[in-house]
């Protein structure tokens, strides 16, 4: 049996195609893109990147002072936009603060703090300013914490880590926390921010493309590393709910590389496939697919063989990492948001700046946006170390809304 699906309640996005839903609505029907020449601090290197404007002017102050880092600046300007705090403080008054849980998904949090406290520290004693304050920046946990404070809420709480997978996984924590019951609803999201470390790793693993990336092209040669802030508020769907569900979600480890896919997507398409399981869809009622589609060429091919492989050639699909970046630990819960926007309205994206596919890899790529409506759609994030997760998709109603929470569970 299927599982019970949960419903997108409310969601908010922010990364650098600009601050809010409509501004990443808008950017995805017209083309355009948020990636710009590396401009961040004192970055030597001829890269492109997708950063949120403003965040260097806009510090924490208050309660939240020992707080503030650029992560915790982005995920402050994210919950600020799409009325989202004022869905979660209705939702508080339905369930209480203490029943709706807190998973927030991150890969490097506020390194950055660090990064420049190192930078400050003594030239004798080699120690850093005593301002410094590991604790509520650097900390995994750091963005979780800030995020339940400045929505009230003290539920359940859980950072998640898992590279560029996390905040996909936190949908599926989430799900299992709820049927556990220990939160009756949940606030899910992905906050990553640029810093150096992240910058000169990737370029130092030759990752990293001087150009805008460009998704399953036959020239393509390296990712665009990006920033953002995403939340999404989940409930149980209720018979007949008209909104958005998450129907299913698959979840794997390739174990074979500290940082490589498996070059045959292995576990790639077994996230995909338990995804379809637990929501009892075969894979030919998959309108859209959004990639992982990071734009080296090694994930790519990984990806698409795995693609293919559960879908094989036909079904429509892209990577929208083209207008953002990849923002690692904030890409599943952006490219999730992304495929509500294309549920909502009926768009399917292009793959921005591909121009000419890769005739080895066999994938339904799309190119150009296209107007259709869709029922399905199904989100890739894949992580280092073979980190895999699927989210499946679906717009209402489904037949399956009112079984018994969380029976059969595969």
């Amino acid at each position: 049996m299927a599982i019970k699906p949960l419903a997108m309640a409310a969601c908010t996005l922010t990364n650098a195609l600009g601050p809010g839903l409509q501004a990443s609505l808008r950017a995805l029907r017209r083309g355009e893109s948020g990636l710009r020449p590396c401009d961040f601090e004192d970055a030597d290197l001829k890269t492109w990147i997708g950063r949120v404007a403003g965040l260097e002017e806009e510090p924490l102050h208050g309660e939240f002072a020992p707080f503030d880092c650029r992560n915790n600046r982005l995920a402050r300007l994210g919950l600020e936009q799409d009325e989202f705090g004022a869905a979660v403080r209705i939702a508080r008054n339905r369930y209480g603060a203490d029943r709706i849980g807190v998973f927030v998904g991150t890969s490097t949090s506020g390194i950055g703090a660090t990064e420049h406290a190192y930078r400050q520290r003594d030239l004798v004693t080699g120690s850093v300013p005593a301002t410094f304050d590991y604790q509520h920046t650097h900390n995994v946990f750091s963005v979780t914490d800030f995020t339940r404070r400045w929505l009230g809420l003290t539920g359940a709480a859980f950072a998640i880590s898992t590279a560029c997978s996390s905040s996909a996984k936190a949908f599926a924590a989430a799900w299992r926390q709820m049927r556990a019951g220990f939160c009756d609803a949940a606030v899910v999201g992905g906050v990553d921010s640029l810093c150096l470390t992240t910058l000169y790793g990737f370029n130092a693993l030759g990752l990293t493309s001087p150009r805008p990336c460009r998704p399953w092209d036959l020239e393509r040669d390296g990712l665009s590393v990006g920033e953002a802030a995403g939340f999404a508020l989940l409930e149980w769907a209720e018979p007949g709910d008209e909104r958005v569900l998450l129907l299913g979600y698959g979840e794997s480890s390739d174990a074979y590389h500290m940082t490589a896919a498996h070059p045959e997507g292995v576990g790639a398409a077994l996230a995909m496939q338990q995804a379809l399981t637990r929501a009892e869809v075969p894979p030919e009622q998959v309108d859209y697919i959004n990639l992982h589609g990071t734009a080296t060429p090694l994930n790519d091919a990984a990806e698409d063989r795995a693609v293919v492989r559960v879908f094989g050639p036909d079904t429509p699909c892209s990577s929208t990492k083209g207008w953002t970046g990849h923002t690692l630990g904030a890409a599943g819960v952006t490219e999730a948001i992304f495929v509500r926007l294309c549920l909502e309205h009926s768009l399917i994206p292009g793959t921005l700046n591909t121009r000419q596919r890769d005739p080895k890899l066999g994938a339904g790529i799309v190119l150009e946006n296209r107007e259709r409506r869709l029922r399905l759609a199904l989100s890739n994030s894949f992580g280092f170390g073979g980190s895999n997760c699927s989210l499946l998709f679906g717009r209402s109603p489904s037949p399956r809304v009112g079984e018994s929470r969380g029976e059969g569970e595969p």
